[in-house]
């Protein structure tokens, strides 16, 4: 589910869950344990990586809707860590985005340092909306503190996915790079890094992110209790099972 590839101190974890790296419980425990402190105890940093067409098309739909009420309380949680992991990784985090990355897959994306995205006619965004969820305020933080407030309210409230030119354009990527090279110009990313003074700079990282952190930890048991209370309502389940339909075709 999960490939590791050295590049010297950095550490690549690579998203192999074919066809879509969509995001089930068993992926998410595995990119949460990654995210460890231990896990990255020798490493200076790490780029988060996926398919080359779609990072990640989000979680897992049609596995989510199997799962009774106690499952999908689980699985959301498990996603909730997975967040909290990669946003309170020890060491800088870039993610290598090589193709589409909607909904958990942006999320994801949204938790690391800095984002590399292939140009080309690849989307990105938070589209829960279209499928009819609710995008959680500790989401919302992540994407208003990249795009601004306003401009946030307006993607996520259309369910909006931008093109990866738009998606620079606006923030929401910090780089584009031909697909083939989105990795080694996330790598490159850490070469700017590497002559600073290590603590320095870890420590102002830590208080440049400890947001992303609180918004995260503000997602707490009564959060996760609406959040699924949510997804039983007749119009979720009604958009969620078009969509595993047309999935399907």
């Amino acid at each position: 589910m999960l490939e590791r590839h050295a590049h010297d101190r950095i550490l690549e974890i690579r998203l192999a869950r074919p066809p879509v790296n969509a995001l089930d419980p068993a992926l998410l425990d595995a990119l949460a344990r990654a995210f460890e402190p231990e896990a990255l105890h020798d490493v200076d940093g790490v780029v988060l990586s996926g398919g080359p067409r779609v990072f990640s098309g989000g979680l897992d739909v049609p596995h989510l809707l199997g799962l009774d009420r106690d499952g999908l309380r689980a699985a959301w949680g498990t996603f909730f860590a997975a967040a909290r992991a990669i946003a309170a990784a020890p060491v800088p985090v870039a993610a290598a985005i090589g193709g589409h990355s909607p909904a958990g897959g942006c999320e994801l994306a949204l938790c690391c340092d800095y984002r590399v995205m292939a140009r080309g006619p690849f989307r990105i965004g938070l589209n829960e909306t279209q499928v009819g969820l609710v995008v959680p305020d500790a989401i919302q933080a992540l994407m208003r503190r990249v795009v601004g407030p306003h401009r946030a309210e307006r993607l996520m409230v259309a369910g909006a996915m931008v093109e990866s030119a738009d998606a620079h354009a606006i923030g929401l990527v910090d780089e584009l790079a031909d697909a083939e090279h989105v990795v080694a110009r996330a790598l490159h990313w850490f070469t700017q890094l590497a002559p600073l003074p290590r603590e320095p700079m870890l420590a102002t990282r830590a208080i440049a992110r400890a947001d992303v952190q609180a918004a995260l930890a503000g997602f707490g048991p009564a959060e996760l209790e609406h959040f699924v209370g949510l997804w039983d309502s007749p119009p979720t389940q009604a958009a969620l099972h078009a969509l595993v339909n047309r999935l399907k075709k």
